[in-house]
């Protein structure tokens, strides 16, 4: 299949740099610095990762670009970017909450989520051992077992993934629309891994997942994954996924999600 070197790659550094998180994580966690917020932490397991993602990536593909959340960009020259979350999800993998991932995508264009195409993605959550792939055109999987998105189901019924930003108020204006969401589905599910939020999506552990204020890193990986796996990913009206808006779910329900969210004001 195309990209299959790439997924390969993806794959080998993401179990490689998830065993080591898991170690650091089995070792006792503290908090390095915090970024945009006091509750926007990084661990030096973070940072240690993503300088084991770094280094094998550079030398398996020394001319390939590279964007993380903990060490930043930078621009190589075939055209393709590895777009990398070393520890997604660090609130719960500070506290011990077994639900964490490391997100691996690689990109053809401009790092950029509203212009680039991701070609191959590997997210994998060390604490349980799953790993979810994909490439471009060749479809999703949970381990050896191709996934798909749930059947579509009416709002009322739809069990929806979100989740919050760091600045408090913004988190206040989020709270107030998932309020005014909560009586008119399932349920709502905040778990805090955008990436694993985007997986649970592609293999129908939830019906549909939304959030603004996410960093490409993010998303990159399991925007992939729910797309292979037949869910439209979306941002606003016609716009890509972005900083802005994120949704990803089975046809049929975004479209009925997304005009519930935007009549709340989104």
């Amino acid at each position: 299949m195309p990209h299959d070197d790439l997924l390969s790659l993806a794959r080998r550094v993401a179990l490689e740099a998830g065993a080591l998180a898991k170690r650091r994580r089995d070792e006792g966690v503290e908090v390095a610095a915090s970024k945009s917020s006091p509750v926007d932490i990084v661990t030096e397991a973070d940072r240690e990762t993503e300088r084991l993602i770094r280094d094998a990536l550079a030398a398996a593909r020394p001319h390939d670009g590279f964007f993380g959340e903990e060490s930043g960009a930078d621009q190589g020259t075939s055209g393709l970017t590895w777009v990398v979350d070393p520890i997604d999800g660090t609130v719960n993998f500070l506290y011990g909450i077994p639900h964490y991932a490391v997100s691996i995508a690689v990109v053809e264009g401009e790092p950029d989520p509203l212009t680039w195409t991701a070609l191959a993605a590997a997210v994998v959550n060390p604490a349980s051992g799953e790993l979810f792939t994909a490439t471009a055109g060749g479809g999703a999987f949970l381990g050896a077992e191709r996934i798909s998105v749930a059947r579509s189901v009416s709002l009322d019924q739809a069990l929806v993934a979100t989740g919050f930003a760091y600045a408090s108020e913004e988190r206040a204006r989020q709270g107030a629309v998932v309020a005014q969401l909560l009586p008119s589905v399932r349920d709502i599910r905040r778990m805090g891994t955008a990436s694993l939020d985007l997986c649970f999506v592609a293999c129908g552990r939830v019906d549909a997942y939304y959030e603004r204020t996410l960093s490409p890193w993010d998303h990159a990986a399991g925007a992939l994954v729910a797309r292979e796996a037949g869910a439209t990913v979306k941002g606003l009206g016609d716009a890509a996924p972005s900083r802005d808006f994120i949704l990803a779910a089975e046809p049929d329900l975004a479209v009925r999600l997304e005009r519930e969210l935007v009549r709340l004001g989104v």
